[in-house]
């Protein structure tokens, strides 16, 4: 029966190491001012009728601080790469200089840094929503070992155990919000 109860315990920390993972990932792509290449992460670009993400045909750097620079691998690519950075809604404005495009991020306003933390804070609710449903998924999966002959006692202190790893991955979750949260209001 333990050897069954680890197994739940393995895969709820499994499933909530990913959704750690999709938050960094997603908070990766709220800029703080900065200029990122991870900033066009999410932006799509038409590459022979297929939607292929930018990455995949272009060259994604930052000269500075303020500036993104995207190299086509294909001259033909700026005028479909161009369109995918302005259809992403990400507030970029690309400039196309026929050889590559240049993206000046411009300074954040501090009404744009509250829509970011909220943004940010709406990223980690959706975090917790998974941490939340998996914690459940597991309890879940403790009841119908009852009927296997799991005593009450044993259940009860699996549901305390489920409800640890929970808390601690909600803190995690928390942790990552509260630094981005200073990432994005300082100045």
């Amino acid at each position: 029966m333990t050897e069954e109860l680890q197994m739940i315990y393995d895969d709820l920390k499994s499933s909530n190491n990913k959704s750690i993972t999709h938050l960094d990932n997603e908070l990766l792509k709220i800029r703080a001012g900065k200029a990122a290449p991870s900033m066009l992460n999410g932006v799509m670009v038409e590459y022979y009728g297929t939607p292929t993400p930018i990455q995949q045909v272009a060259n994604i750097a930052t000269p500075d601080a303020r500036t993104i620079t995207v190299q086509p691998w294909e001259k033909s690519m700026i005028n479909e790469i161009s369109k995918g950075i302005m259809n992403s809604n990400l507030g970029l404005n690309p400039q196309n200089n026929g050889e590559q495009i240049i993206i000046s991020v411009p300074p954040l306003t501090e009404e744009r840094r509250r829509d970011l933390v909220k943004k940010a804070k709406a990223e980690g609710e959706h975090a917790k929503v998974g941490i939340r449903n998996n914690r459940k998924d597991a309890i879940d999966m403790v009841k119908s070992l009852k009927s296997d002959g799991l005593s009450e006692d044993l259940q009860k202190d699996a549901e305390e155990s489920i409800q640890q790893i929970t808390n601690g991955f909600i803190k995690k979750v928390d942790d990552q919000l509260e630094v981005k949260e200073k990432d994005i209001m300082t100045i």
